[in-house]
């Protein structure tokens, strides 16, 4: 069995680096986002395209660490996660 320490964060992106910066910065406290208006947009289309769909509940087992990091990623862009999820699942099928 190995005694290897977890490193947290060597796996993550440039975005994401970012992301944590910005929280551990205080920039979420001052009421700022790093979403700018076009993305916005961008993702409310996407996510209206989504949603005027006829919808099945579905059940998807997914890691915790993945999870989070989808969490966080909605937080960023100012969604639902599920609602990212969605449209990750649309935008790859589409």
């Amino acid at each position: 069995m190995s005694n290897k320490t977890p490193t947290i964060g060597a796996y993550l992106d440039d975005e994401e680096r970012e992301l944590i910066e910005a929280i551990e910065g205080g920039m979420f406290d001052e009421g700022k986002s790093l979403l700018t208006p076009e993305r916005k947009i961008e993702l409310q289309k996407m996510a209206h395209a989504t949603m005027n769909d006829e919808r099945e509940k579905i059940t998807l087992r997914i890691s915790r660490r993945d999870l989070m990091r989808i969490k966080s990623k909605a937080m960023q862009e100012g969604m639902p996660y599920q609602t990212l999820i969605n449209s990750i699942l649309h935008k790859a099928v589409s």
